[in-house]
């Protein structure tokens, strides 16, 4: 088998959570791409229908799912319904995120708790239930966004629950690489620099200007940065790889 054909998804099944905008339809997109057949998940069904249209273009099967990954009887519902119309899941692509900062001294308990349900508890629940398929098949890979704000602290805005999510998600994502690795389970990350996405479309050029500033590419992230280190860690190529923390941020940590 050559090289390329270790990066093919062809005859996978994956599941993307947060599918119908910003990075989750870039990752959902460059795995059909690839060959896998993608249920795109979100909380708005209408986002989740289109994408879904859209990547039925490509060739492969797509299914659109409505689900509040916040909750554990959903997300096992989501997971149910992907097995029971393919009969399997390979790939789950837990992507699903908000941002609601403030000043640590000012935070609301209501905006940490948001924060870190979706950021944090919503990857949790989606790497048990799929691991409950997965683990059993001997084979499976995971793949949760985290972000470089796990890494170092985000300037100017301050975001101290966001920070603390992602933080959580690389060390949940080495725990479940680390006790799923001799079962066929692999489990990675990404971490995403600063990314052109609806998510950051509202924060001011003043802040996007500090943003590039402390970057030394020079220049924000675009989701389709994402889509080769997705494929990578989906892949057969990525076999030997788990519990990897990929930073894909232009070299913002380097400063």
């Amino acid at each position: 088998m050559g090289v390329l054909d270790r990066f093919s998804l062809q005859g996978r099944a994956a599941l993307v959570t947060g599918a119908g905008r910003g990075i989750g339809y870039a990752l959902a997109q460059a795995l059909a791409e690839a060959g896998a057949d993608v249920a795109c998940v979100d909380l708005n069904e209408e986002s989740a229908r289109k994408a879904a249209d859209d990547f039925a273009t490509l060739g492969v099967r797509t299914m659109a799912l409505q689900a509040d990954v916040t909750r554990k009887d959903q997300v096992e519902a989501t997971v149910a319904a992907v097995v029971g119309e393919w009969g399997r899941l390979d790939i789950g692509v837990n992507n699903a995120g908000i941002a609601r900062g403030g000043k640590a001294e000012e935070l609301s308990e209501e905006a940490w708790d948001a924060v870190l349900d979706v950021n944090l508890k919503s990857v949790f629940l989606c790497c048990q239930a799929e691991a409950h398929v997965m683990l059993p098949q001997g084979y499976g890979k995971i793949i949760n966004t985290a972000s470089m704000s796990a890494t170092i602290v985000n300037r100017p805005q301050c975001q101290a629950n966001y920070n603390a999510a992602k933080a959580g998600v690389v060390h949940l994502t080495r725990s479940c690489a680390a006790e799923w690795a001799s079962r066929g389970v692999r489990v990675n990350c990404i971490s995403p620099g600063h990314t052109v996405t609806p998510m950051t479309a509202n924060m001011g050029d003043d802040v996007r200007a500090i943003w590039v500033s402390n970057t030394p590419m020079g220049r924000l992230g675009d989701p389709s940065d994402l889509q080769g280190a997705a494929v990578y860690q989906a892949a057969e190529a990525s076999d030997y790889v788990t519990g990897l923390d990929l930073i894909v941020d232009g070299g913002y940590v380097l400063w």
